[in-house]
């Protein structure tokens, strides 16, 4: 199943696509924690410290402290496509 979902995400051309696949996959609150994790990790790999990434966010430190995991020792999906930004 996992596979099928990751052939609908490299499906995705423009941000309009994004949007309409999110909205039909997650729940609004979903794609609202995707979207601060996203900006959580941007902000991060630009050298903001935990504490300036909560002041701008308002995300929890432990949310804060799964991001900065998984930038430091995942599978680099973050800082592959912050990069393009």
């Amino acid at each position: 199943m996992k596979s099928q979902l990751y052939e609908m995400l490299a499906k995705v051309d423009t941000p309009e696509d994004a949007r309409l696949l999110l909205d039909d996959l997650c729940t609004n609150k979903e794609v609202e924690q995707m979207a601060q994790r996203a900006y959580a990790a941007k902000l991060f790999l630009q050298g903001n410290t935990y504490a300036q990434i909560i002041e701008k966010t308002d995300i929890s430190s432990a949310t804060l402290s799964r991001v900065s995991r998984c930038i430091n020792y995942g599978g680099g999906g973050y800082a592959k496509f912050v990069k393009r930004d």
